[in-house]
């Protein structure tokens, strides 16, 4: 068996369907025609040197309800990503631009990873939630569904270190209503974060946050990131120093989301930079505003202006913003030479060529 029949199993009988029209609501997007691309905005002069002048924002999908989770494997060139609301896993084929489901039902996954390997790991945030890793033959190996003999909360994103540990969080949001999962009482007194060693043993490495949500390493794997759903009281990325052992200390606030925006899924670059999903985090209005008759309580802030990737540099300042016409809940790097981002935003996925690298 092939990896890219791997890739296939779980596509048993889906169809194919380039950009998504039969997948459900889909969107047009028209690219930008002007070089270089008025959507990619330059926020501090070090943020040029990460824009290819001649590349534009491209939609290769869409038709998606909540896109998330995106993964890409270099040895198949294909992009996996969760449509959560809709329980299935989409594949975006680099060889002949087509997208189709991979999975369906998927357990409600979120977060997607590829090993060392070439194996798949998933967050699987509802029912099972668990976090299971699909093996070369298609079986599956469930890694984690419980902690000290309660059932996990809601597995979202997850992350594999060099070492071969897999590190995930943990928050609410698939067991919270029956939207991206089935509504169900969390068993865990926490909102963690773990690590699966090598051996199998899962460890609670951070119980003080309130709904982890993304988390990367800087590229020596010094530090770990970590989004903070909320608490802060803004969405934050708080960073860690990772001791020999594994083990977290030095916390401090990195990044704090005060404009109204919303932290969600990121990845890291080869400079230490930190790529983020992000969008309007939907706070009200203390007062309503008269519209068509009505008093109306407005969104803080505007979504048109938020939604998109907001890039920091390793000091945690945004120096340059990709404007989507969607709200971006994850990314991550990939296409043969590693310098594509691909972007889940919403119902669609968006890609662009960067003068970067993923970290790993």
């Amino acid at each position: 068996m092939t990896r890219r029949t791997v890739l296939s199993y779980g596509a048993a009988g889906a169809a194919t369907v380039a950009f998504g029209k039969a997948f459900g609501q889909s969107f047009a997007f028209t690219p930008n025609q002007r070089y270089p691309d008025p959507a990619v905005l330059i926020l501090d002069p070090s943020f040029a040197n990460y824009r290819i002048y001649s590349a534009t924002v491209e939609q290769l999908g869409t038709g998606m309800r909540w896109a998330e989770g995106p993964a890409y494997s270099r040895q198949d060139g294909v992009l996996l990503m969760s449509d959560i609301p809709n329980n299935r896993i989409m594949k975006y084929d680099e060889a002949d631009d087509s997208f189709s489901v991979f999975r369906e039902p998927a357990n409600f996954s979120n977060g997607n990873v590829f090993d060392a390997e070439g194996r798949l790991i998933t967050c699987e945030h509802s029912v099972t939630r668990r976090v299971v890793r699909t093996e070369k033959d298609g079986s599956q190996t469930v890694l984690a569904d419980q902690y000290q003999g309660k059932k996990l909360n809601a597995p979202n994103d997850v992350v594999v270190k060099s070492d071969g540990s897999i590190w995930f969080t943990d928050p609410l949001f698939g067991i919270n209503g029956n939207y991206e999962g089935e509504q169900a009482e969390p068993e865990q007194e926490t909102t963690n974060v773990y690590r699966i060693d090598t051996d199998g043993t899962l460890t609670a490495v951070l119980t003080d946050l309130v709904n982890p949500n993304g988390l990367a390493f800087s590229p020596d794997e010094s530090k770990l990131y970590v989004v903070e759903w909320k608490g802060t009281p803004n969405r934050s990325i708080w960073s860690y120093d990772v001791a020999a052992d594994g083990t977290l200390g030095n916390k401090a606030k990195l990044i704090d989301a005060a404009d109204f925006g919303a932290l969600d899924g990121f990845k890291v670059d080869q400079d230490g930079n930190l790529w983020c999903g992000y969008g309007s985090n939907g706070a009200l209005t203390e007062e309503p505003v008269e519209e068509a008759g009505r008093k109306v309580f407005t969104l803080k802030g505007k979504p048109e202006e938020l939604d998109g990737v907001m890039v920091f540099n390793p000091e945690g300042k945004p120096i340059g913003f990709i404007r989507l016409p969607e709200r971006c809940a994850n990314l991550t790097f990939g296409g043969p030479k590693g310098n594509r981002l691909y972007i889940a935003s919403s119902h669609s996925l968006y890609a662009l060529y960067v003068n970067t690298r993923g970290a790993a």
